[in-house]
């Protein structure tokens, strides 16, 4: 196949104007940070697996002893992973708006520049990466108080953990956008998640919008891989994704679409239906 540059790609670099940049924003060397997971990336394997033996044999293990609670607990986990995500979506909000403003759409997808010219938005891929094996202790809370564990979250959150690893390593182009519209979500949904365990009445609308908001997460997931597909083999120009990247990309966000889209009937349109039924033998009783 026979590539060719895109024009954006002789561009002036030029970064978006942070209202303020931390000394270990400032530091941050992004070549260093990925060559060091892309020396430990297999151990994204082994924590899957760990996490896997401890969420199915804790759940034996919980299953003939009472849950705990946890309320505490929960609440200043969520309330930490909500402030890590708010912090790095302010901090790739900006990338996102200068190059979409000053350079568009295919550079938004396909040139790493929020990686490779910004320490600010590289510094918060890198814990936003990370923060997806944190994330891990998610299903711990879940496994403890004895709540449901459906195939969803921990199949989300062990594919989640190998696709952002896998993509870091690899300077995927449209890496921005994923992490932009996941931060955005998780900031809304770890906040709710602490209300809720401070016990604060939380509209039962903000978990639908949550579930709403996660599905068009993952259409727009899908939209982003077939345009870098476009550029790469239709276009023929130069987008920095793998192949093996557009795969693991395109199964994944279509499992992902099936499965919410899923979980969104059975939560909410089901319990609905039910509940109507209910109402109707009751009035013919």
């Amino acid at each position: 196949m026979n590539v060719q540059l895109h024009p954006m790609d002789r561009v002036q670099v030029t970064l978006p104007n942070y209202s303020y940049v931390l000394n270990f924003e400032k530091n941050f060397v992004y070549s260093e940070s990925q060559t060091w997971m892309r020396d430990h990336f297999p151990n994204c394997f082994y924590y899957s697996a760990i996490y896997a033996l401890l969420i199915f044999g804790g759940r034996r293990y919980m299953s003939d002893r009472p849950k705990f609670e946890l309320r505490g607990l929960l609440a200043l986990w969520s309330t930490l992973l909500a402030i890590l995500s708010i912090f790095c979506f302010s901090r790739i909000l900006p990338e996102m708006y200068h190059v979409l403003t000053n350079h568009g759409y295919y550079y938004s997808v396909c040139v790493p520049r929020y990686l490779t010219h910004n320490p600010v938005s590289s510094f918060s891929l890198w814990i936003f990466t990370t923060m997806k094996l944190i994330e891990f202790g998610d299903t711990v809370f879940i496994v403890l108080r004895k709540q449901p564990l459906i195939f969803l979250h921990w199949y989300h959150h062990i594919t989640v953990l190998l696709y952002a690893w896998f993509s870091y390593v690899e300077t995927t182009g449209s890496g921005i956008w994923f992490s932009l519209i996941n931060t955005f979500i998780h900031s809304i949904m770890y906040s709710y998640y602490a209300l809720k365990a401070m016990r604060f009445r939380v509209p039962k609308s903000i978990s639908i919008i949550l579930t709403t908001l996660q599905i068009i997460q993952m259409f727009w997931g899908i939209v982003i891989t077939t345009s870098a597909y476009y550029y790469i083999y239709i276009a023929q120009i130069q987008c920095n994704i793998t192949p093996t990247n557009l795969i693991f990309s395109m199964l994944m966000y279509c499992s992902y679409l099936i499965l919410f889209v899923n979980f969104f009937k059975q939560s909410y349109l089901s319990n609905k239906r039910v509940n109507k039924e209910k109402k109707n033998e009751t009035k013919t009783q």
